[in-house]
């Protein structure tokens, strides 16, 4: 059951993220002249890749309500951002129910709710 869970965490953090945490798409921007267009068919194409392969892995049985049983996990705290830069992006969510419901799941949970970046006394 731990190796499930990090295994579903480390897709997002290690497959997912790297390739479009901020540093990343402001280097496509600044040192590869891409533009707003270019910058968002990159993070939309890696996004895609992997919430694909994530989708498949949370038709399991061991998927409950959340990404691993029905108690959230180092899975669903990396779950939840990627689900929020995704919406930021305009990526369409719509072939992922797995993924959407369990991210709703989540911020049905205060916990979840006051981290997201808006809540966030920097906010602005």
């Amino acid at each position: 059951e731990r190796a499930r869970v990090r295994a579903i965490a480390q897709l997002m953090a290690c497959d997912i993220h790297p390739l479009n945490n901020l540093r990343v798409l402001q280097y496509l921007q600044n040192h590869l002249q891409a533009d707003e267009a270019a910058k968002n068919a990159w993070y939309a194409h890696w996004i895609t890749e992997g919430f694909n392969a994530l989708e498949q892995i949370l038709q399991s049985p061991q998927t409950g309500r959340f990404c691993h049983g029905d108690t959230p996990t180092l899975a669903d705290c990396c779950l939840v951002p990627q689900v929020y830069n995704a919406q930021r992006f305009r990526v369409d969510l719509g072939a992922y129910p797995e993924i959407s419901r369990i991210n709703a799941e989540c911020m049905r949970l205060p916990e979840f709710a006051a981290a997201a970046p808006e809540n966030q006394p920097d906010a602005a």
